[in-house]
């Protein structure tokens, strides 16, 4: 068997498309003869806690489902302190640099972006040993962080940024790109770099499966994941408009507005919104399997961003309402897997809700078989993979 070392910030048992992201790639390559292992923080997210079974532990090895997960120490927090979470970055990438610059590891190292310092370190040692280096990147950073507000432009941690950014693009040996917008970002800055599309596409593992709906004439809409920033669904729930219209609003997830939707949701009884609180990955699939439509929300237009959401639901013949901008508009229309609202339009995803109010149940369930075959022929996992080993990636 080749070895093959992944290097995350996220891994299970956390929650989140990251993790999920990261467990995914490491399972089909060991299902295509890898010997896999990961190197990634004790698990702490998303509360930035450590698990029950982390607590007290520096170091930590263990074998999840065939693959080999090394767990390093790291000071938890997701703080609203800069301060705070910048000593917790900085936890894990000095454990990080002295385990790579100490420990032996395979010829092939793939390295997850962002965040940026762990894979400018990861980038960095691994570029003086000769590794074989594929980055897999998800967002571009620090273009996001500028779209988000979160960085201003010309000052010194956006520089620094882009120090990083294109540091780990130009000594990456390849580079996986999970949109068109980033790969052809990273082209523009280095052309005679080797990317490829990397789509994150799911791969649920169900048996006996079946597209199917609620018997409720109610439709059920639903947002599930973090509850962050990014994802605005605080603001979705202020503005929503569900008076008279025959949808219910569901939310499954944590994150940082969780304290404040809750909040608002006991204020405001009557907007027909519920929160359910944060469930297992498994149990959340099989309690949406019945519910008829997927909220996928960006608080703003994002370069370079498509929510995994998109594919994750689809996969379960779950139809769409996109809400992100983007690329995300596009396979959403090109693949018939909903509605696209104009991303920061909520008078546009208002008109979008009352167009799916008027639903029928068999139209939806319709609409959601379509989906499901349509997500077969073009979101398949393992023709990814292989494409990918065939083209010599891994």
């Amino acid at each position: 068997m080749e070895e093959i070392l992944i290097i995350s910030n996220y891994y299970p048992p956390e929650k989140g498309a990251a993790a999920n992201r990261i467990e995914q790639l490491a399972l089909k390559l060991h299902q295509n003869n890898y010997a896999v292992s990961v190197i990634c923080p004790l698990a702490n997210y998303p509360k930035g806690v450590l698990f029950p079974e982390y607590k007290g532990k520096f170091f930590m090895e263990e074998i999840l489902q065939d693959i080999k997960v090394k767990r390093l120490w790291i000071y938890p927090s997701n703080s609203a302190s800069i301060f705070i979470r910048i000593i917790s970055i900085l936890s894990f990438s000095v454990c990080l640099f002295l385990f790579l610059l100490t420990k032996k590891t395979p010829k092939k190292v793939v390295v997850q972006s962002p965040p940026l310092l762990l894979s400018f370190i990861s980038v960095f040692v691994l570029s003086l040993k000769g590794k074989k280096i594929i980055l897999n990147v998800s967002d571009l950073w620090p273009l996001a962080a500028i779209e988000l507000k979160a960085l201003k432009v010309n000052s010194f941690s956006h520089k620094m940024s882009l120090f990083l950014e294109r540091f780990i693009y130009k000594k990456s040996s390849l580079i996986l790109g999970q949109s068109n917008e980033i790969t052809t970002h990273i082209q523009q800055l280095f052309p005679e770099k080797e990317c490829h599309l990397y789509r994150n596409y799911p791969d649920h593992q169900l048996d006996n499966f079946e597209v199917e709906t609620s018997k409720s004439p109610i439709v059920k809409l639903f947002y599930a994941g973090l509850l962050g920033v990014a994802q605005g669904v605080l603001e979705v729930c202020e503005k929503i408009d569900l008076e008279n219209l025959n949808i219910e609003f569901h939310i499954f997830g944590d994150g940082a507005e969780k304290v404040q939707i809750e909040k608002y949701i006991q204020s405001n009884p009557s907007k027909n919104i519920v929160y359910h609180g944060m469930l297992e990955r498994n149990d959340l699939i099989l309690r949406l399997a019945t519910f008829d439509v997927a909220l996928v929300p960006l608080k703003t237009r994002i370069y370079g961003s498509v929510p995994s959401k998109i594919f994750e639901y689809s996969t379960l013949g779950i139809p769409i309402l996109y809400f992100g901008g983007g690329e995300g508009e596009t396979i959403v229309n090109e693949n018939h897997l909903g509605w696209v609202a104009a991303v920061e339009n909520f008078n546009d995803l208002n008109a979008k809700l009352r167009e799916i109010s008027k639903m029928k149940k068999q139209d939806v369930q319709l609409m959601k078989k379509q989906v499901y075959e349509q997500s077969k022929t073009y979101f398949d996992l393992d023709l990814q993979i292989k494409n990918l080993i065939e083209k010599n990636v891994f």
